[in-house]
Formats: C-alpha cells, sequence, structure tokens
C-alpha cells in the first residue's frame, strides 16, 4: 500500500533537483519546508507553489539547523538534497581545500540529518531519501573529492537503515545514484569540463548520456520510491528510469 505525507523537508530546495521535489510533492498534496541559503531563490519558489511550500533560509550542514527544523515540523519526509558544485580541475591540480568541498557540505549535511532523523527520533513509517550520484559507480576525475564525498553519503545511508532496524525505529532509507545531466547548473558544469578535458564539442558529451535526465525525472522518482514501502534501499536513476542496485 502506498503512502502518503503530510509534510516532508526539502534540502536544497531553491533550484535544480531539489526545486523540482518541492514541486512534485506539494502537487501530491505534501506541505514543504524547503531549505536553502539564497533566500531570494526560495522566496520566488514559495511564489511558485503558494503557502503549501515554507522557505527556511538556512545553511543545511548546520547540525542545529537539522534539530530545529526537525523537531519543529516532524516531517514523515526528509530528501537530503544539498550539495555544492565541485571544483573541476584534475587531482594534481587540486588543493585540499577543492577536493574535500563536497564533503564538507554534501556528506556533513547528509551525516547531520541523518543521526538527527535516527536520534529524535522521526516517527515510525517515516522516509529518509539521500542523493548520492552516479559518479560512485563510475568515478569523477575531474571534480575532486566529488564522487567518494557522494560514496559516504551511499554507505551513511546505509548505515542508518542498520540502526533504524536495530532500534525497531521503522524509519526507511533510500539512496538514488542519480547520471549526470546537463539540466542542472552543476551538470552542465560538469559536461564543459568533461567536453574541455577530452577536446571535444559539448554535445558529444550530451550525446552519450542521452535519454538526458531531468529534475522532473527524479522528482517523480522520490515521490514514486518514498511512497513504496516495498521499495529497494538504492536505485541508479537515469533518463531511462530506475534501476536497482544489488
Amino acid at each position: 500500500m502506498s503512502r502518503t505525507f503530510k509534510t516532508a523537508v526539502v534540502t536544497g530546495a531553491s533550484r535544480g533537483f531539489g526545486r523540482a521535489i518541492a514541486a512534485a510533492l506539494v502537487a501530491a498534496g505534501t506541505d514543504v519546508i524547503g531549505i536553502a541559503r539564497d533566500g531570494n531563490e526560495l522566496h520566488a519558489v514559495r511564489n511558485e507553489l503558494g503557502e503549501s511550500f515554507t522557505p527556511v533560509t538556512a545553511d543545511a550542514t548546520d547540525e542545529t539547523v537539522a534539530e530545529t527544523v526537525i523537531r519543529a515540523y516532524r516531517p514523515g519526509l526528509l530528501v537530503l538534497n544539498a550539495g555544492v558544485t565541485p571544483h573541476l580541475a584534475p587531482v594534481h591540480e587540486q588543493t585540499w581545500e577543492t577536493f574535500s568541498r563536497n564533503w564538507h557540505v554534501d556528506t556533513q549535511h547528509v551525516f547531520n540529518w541523518t543521526r538527527t532523523a535516527l536520534r529524535e527520533p522521526l516517527a515510525p513509517g517515516s522516509v529518509v531519501v539521500t542523493m548520492s550520484s552516479g559518479a560512485v559507480l563510475v568515478g569523477s576525475p575531474l571534480s575532486g573529492g566529488y564522487a567518494s564525498a557522494k560514496a559516504a553519503i551511499r554507505y551513511i545511508s546505509g548505515y542508518a537503515a542498520e540502526e533504524s532496524e536495530r532500534g525497531a525505529l521503522d524509519i526507511r532509507f533510500v539512496t538514488l545514484l542519480p547520471q549526470l545531466t546537463p539540466a542542472t547548473s552543476l551538470g552542465a558544469v560538469g559536461v564543459a569540463g568533461y567536453a574541455a578535458r577530452q577536446g571535444v564539442d559539448q554535445n558529444v558529451i550530451v550525446d552519450g548520456l542521452q535519454p538526458i535526465l531531468t529534475p522532473d525525472h527524479v522528482a517523480k522518482a522520490v515521490v514514486d520510491l518514498a511512497a513504496d514501502p516495498d521499495s529497494a534501499s538504492e536505485y541508479q536513476l537515469s533518463g531511462a528510469g530506475l534501476r536497482p542496485i544489488g
């Protein structure tokens, strides 16, 4: 039996995947609390989606933000999507600061929200969807620690699922590994970087990514998987659809 949610929290809700996910959840009748650093972008989303979207301008990596939001809104669904565009350069042209950028945003925010979800805890039947990356499976040699940071997210979600089971919390954890796509600002930077690295036109890279994954594809996947109590725990996601891992 599919599940619906009265309230969801979406991190990184001001653009790209997060904005599309928020819109799809609102369309499904869910009240969405959207977290992002850019208040102007968040309020533009509020103007688009209406009163069912509550903007919260905050740094999603801050542990106190996770605690405050979860205690205030008691969401049945968390979508941990926030992240930063990686610094594009080969490994020998990175510094540790640029190489570890995604660890300090993408991974740290998933760790803090997941930890809080288990410690509060979220109500039985709640779902946590985390956004990893297809780069975990194929590598990403031009984006520093991006692939390893996203791999850590995958592990954190798996560890949390084990702790939920051990503690009889009945919180379900699902991880998505989306393919690189030119349909987001982050993905467009990646496509341009790899085209330059290979000395080819960007269309060559884009052609190899067909069918293109769009934010709407991601949003539908999140809504469908969150509602499905029999979902697998991990999925690759491309423009061709979902494929369970393992």
